[in-house]
């Protein structure tokens, strides 16, 4: 029997002068902390800061002249919120956000999973061609899409015409405060269900044919495949396609600020082009408080959604 010499085995467990394993440890700790340490540190200054900093002023009555003494600030506390809810500018523009997200989102899924649906299914010439179609909303410029819309939804535009083919009077959509809200939701759906239809298709090709064919063969119909088999494996991406369209739904601003500027009468004043407003106006108090309320309505609303669309066992 051999045995290692002592200096051998001292070598192995620690060289004179080196480090042990706890050692090693800490020295690859501290140094992956190094190379973290330069986005670490923008993070901190350039998101941490300015949120803290932000919701520490949502309980304040900071304004545009307090900027050269802004320690001089009253803290008004909780009562920055309740003088916001009691604001009727800002529950319209909470309804006005809830009518347009209860309503745009399921419109959106909708056509966006029956475009998915036909182009995996129905269509096999020209696919390609389709899909560019109703994905180009998309990655079009919103000023241009609004140009357009504008020129649709005109008392005189092409929608009016086209409904006063079949006999219908159409209404001023953008003037009537009772229907300026629906054409938003309209150009909305028309401009977002191509982000969802590239999704849904990605998910539907995921499913295995021979779950389908299996199901077929035991005497499923086409809708009994459809509601039983392929809307249960595509819970997943029917999730992803509903936070992300809902994170986008509940910070409607572009639209109304391109075509109605929130009007007719705060019609289409949403909460995010309220809090645009009060920043305009110099209330950044209440322009934070406006943003985290919606900051919680897009967290309780994932949340609500995560638990809709998890999957069942």
């Amino acid at each position: 029997m051999t045995t290692a010499p002592t200096s051998v085995v001292a070598g192995v467990r620690r060289r004179p002068g080196g480090l042990g394993p706890a050692g090693r440890r800490r020295r690859t700790a501290v140094m992956a902390y190094a190379f973290a340490l330069p986005f670490l540190l923008s993070f901190a200054v350039f998101m941490v800061f300015p949120l803290l900093s932000s919701f520490g002023m949502s309980f304040t009555d900071f304004r545009n002249s307090d900027i050269e003494t802004p320690f001089a600030v009253a803290f008004v506390g909780i009562d920055q919120y309740v003088a916001l809810f009691q604001d009727p500018q800002f529950v319209r523009s909470m309804l006005n956000t809830a009518y347009f997200v209860a309503v745009g989102i399921p419109l959106t899924m909708i056509a966006a999973l029956a475009l998915a649906v036909t182009l995996n299914n129905g269509i096999t010439r020209f696919r390609t061609a389709f899909r560019v179609g109703f994905y180009a909303p998309v990655v079009t410029s919103i000023v241009a899409v609004a140009v357009v819309w504008r020129f649709i939804l005109q008392p005189d535009g092409l929608l009016n015409t086209v409904l006063g083919w079949v006999g219908i009077s159409g209404p001023n959509w953008l003037g009537d405060p009772n229907w300026a809200m629906p054409a938003m939701i309209l150009m909305a759906v028309w401009r977002n269900m191509g982000t969802l239809m590239i999704i849904f298709l990605a998910g539907l090709q995921t499913i295995p044919q021979d779950v389908l064919e299996a199901a077929q063969v035991d005497g499923a119909n086409a809708w009994q495949r459809f509601w039983r088999v392929t809307l249960p494996m595509l819970r997943p991406t029917l999730l992803l396609g509903a936070v992300l369209l809902s994170v986008g739904f509940l910070q409607l601003f572009e639209e109304p600020f391109v075509m109605t500027r929130g009007g007719p009468l705060d019609a289409t004043l949403s909460v995010s082009y309220f809090t645009y407003n009060q920043f305009g106006f110099g209330n950044y108090g209440t322009a934070s408080a406006a943003s985290y309320v919606l900051f919680v309505a897009i967290a309780l609303l994932s949340i609500v959604q995560f638990r809709a669309f998890r999957s069942k066992g």
